[in-house]
């Protein structure tokens, strides 16, 4: 199947399953799931989480729950804007004590963090996925925008671990990609965690 094809199969499944939440209809969005706030819980555990004094993480609506326990738990937020029209914005802790919740939404980001390009190097960057296989190759929207948020993390720090938080419908057997596609290193699910092989690459 192709990139679209697999997609649209996701977001099929996820809405006649019942594991779509808000915001509905998923289709063309990194479709929030029920269970994310457990895929959040177990991402907690990975090692390079633990480490991290700051933490990458996308805008969309599934890995709230990592931004809002990144934040909680002491650690600076590094936050993509919506289609990378501001840049990046970044929330310390410090300044946000008790209102973790609402600073881990879009709106709430905007209003306490601050746009800028100078941030400290995340310790795990953590991206939504469409579809990711047990390869590391991840599908998105379809638009890019994931892959540039992470590639542009890289060019400016060097290697940085890339997870992401899916449920585990989103796993799939196997997902097309192109060099330009930038790898997941650790898939997250509310089950399961799932490190990918590199020699497998």
């Amino acid at each position: 199947m192709s990139k679209d094809q697999i997609r649209m199969k996701i977001w099929k499944l996820m809405e006649q399953k019942g594991i779509a939440t808000f915001p509905k209809p998923v289709y063309h969005r990194i479709p929030n799931f029920i269970g994310a706030e457990k895929a959040a819980q177990i991402l907690r555990n990975l090692p390079e989480y633990k480490k991290a004094k700051a933490i990458f993480c996308n805008p969309d609506f599934p890995q709230r729950p990592v931004r809002e326990m990144t934040l909680k738990d002491g650690k600076i937020l590094v936050m993509a804007t919506p289609r990378l029209k501001h840049g990046f914005l970044v929330i310390a802790p410090e300044t946000i004590t008790g209102k973790e919740r609402v600073a881990s939404t879009i709106r709430g980001a905007f209003k306490y963090g601050k746009e800028t390009t100078d941030f400290p190097k995340p310790g795990l960057i953590v991206t939504g996925s469409v579809a990711v296989d047990e390869d590391g190759n991840r599908l998105g929207k379809g638009r890019g925008y994931g892959d540039r948020e992470v590639k542009m993390i890289k060019e400016k720090f060097g290697k940085v671990p890339v997870a992401t938080t899916i449920h585990d419908v989103q796993l799939v057997d196997y997902a097309p990609s192109t060099p330009q596609d930038e790898k997941i290193d650790v898939i997250v699910t509310p089950t399961k965690i799932i490190r990918i092989r590199h020699n497998k690459r």
